[in-house]
């Protein structure tokens, strides 16, 4: 049997890039050549996956990531991979296990998906970068020393972050009225928000490196090619909509009372995501944080325009 690649989140927000990115570029490897893409999915069905599964070498697996096992990557001769995992309370255990199974069954490299920077680290207000921080120690423990990894500490997503803007534009365009636009920015807080298909293009070229040894036990900071503003944001709409923003309400985490609410964890937990963009509000996010390897490899490309125009396709 072929040796694999297996991407954990396939059609996730990183993932799909990875997938597509490594089947376009493998057929040029000597090395590579010849392996499989595995694009685990809790939907084969899904528009999606079915999209995934058109490009060559890929082959998409229902399955419940959680539930891999050491036997099952040997079963399916998986080499390197790649995994976004969610960012619930869980997380430590779910992707704990999962690294340990990889190491067990003699995977040789994983990618995986951490948060923004400045934010991993064993005292950050947040809980979900204190266990992105968990993983990255366990990682970096001698019992973790055979298995090459590299973790990746993207800045928030730039979807996420104009999503509102894209939203109220169109509404304005359908011939309703304005509503108040919501942001998280800050009002002159620069941000290098990043689009997830750029960091998934970075990920696919770390996992077709020869030789992984320069980027074992590496974190890399990924942001945008550019810092974008609150101020910047209403701009952005303005133009859009020919007229001046009638309300805007900044550094708006009113979701994350949604969440809160919707969530059966415990509310002292999950709120305290409402302190995550603290530090791109101070300035610590900015695009120039990004690190050289990934302006080296595969710069990010996605500019905030561009993401805001496949936002109003």
């Amino acid at each position: 049997m072929a040796s694999s690649f297996l991407v954990v989140g396939a059609t996730g927000n990183t993932g799909r890039s990875v997938v597509e990115t490594l089947s376009n570029l493998i057929k040029s490897s000597k090395t590579f050549s010849d392996y499989r893409i595995l694009a685990i999915t809790r939907s084969a069905n899904s528009s999606s996956a079915k999209a995934l599964a058109k490009f060559p070498h890929v082959e998409i697996i229902e399955y419940t990531w959680v539930e891999i096992t050491a036997e099952w990557l040997r079963e399916h001769n998986v080499a390197r991979a790649f995994i976004a995992s969610h960012n619930e309370p869980n997380q430590f255990a779910e992707e704990s296990t999962f690294h340990l199974a990889a190491r067990d069954a003699g995977v040789k490299y994983v990618v995986r998906i951490s948060t923004t920077a400045a934010n991993v680290k064993p005292d950050c207000p947040a809980y979900y970068p204190r266990t992105h921080w968990a993983i990255e120690a366990m990682l970096d423990s001698p019992a973790y020393g055979n298995m090459h990894w590299t973790s990746l500490q993207p800045n928030v997503f730039t979807t996420f972050w104009l999503m509102p803007a894209a939203e109220l534009i169109k509404a304005v365009r359908n011939g309703g009225k304005q509503h108040t636009l919501r942001t998280m920015a800050s009002a002159d807080g620069p941000v290098g928000v990043i689009d997830p298909h750029d960091v998934g293009v970075f990920a696919a070229h770390l996992l077709l490196q020869e030789d992984t040894s320069a980027h074992n036990k590496r974190r890399y900071v990924l942001n945008g090619p550019e810092d974008i503003t609150g101020d910047e944001v209403v701009a952005m709409v303005e133009k859009h909509i020919g007229a001046k923003v009638e309300d805007v309400k900044f550094k708006d985490l009113s979701f994350v009372e949604d969440m809160v609410a919707a969530s059966n964890q415990a509310k002292n937990v999950i709120g305290s995501i409402k302190r995550a963009p603290q530090s791109a509000w101070n300035g610590e996010a900015k695009a120039e944080t990004t690190s050289k390897e990934v302006l080296e490899i595969a710069a990010p490309k996605r500019t905030p325009a561009d993401v805001m125009a496949m936002l109003l396709q």
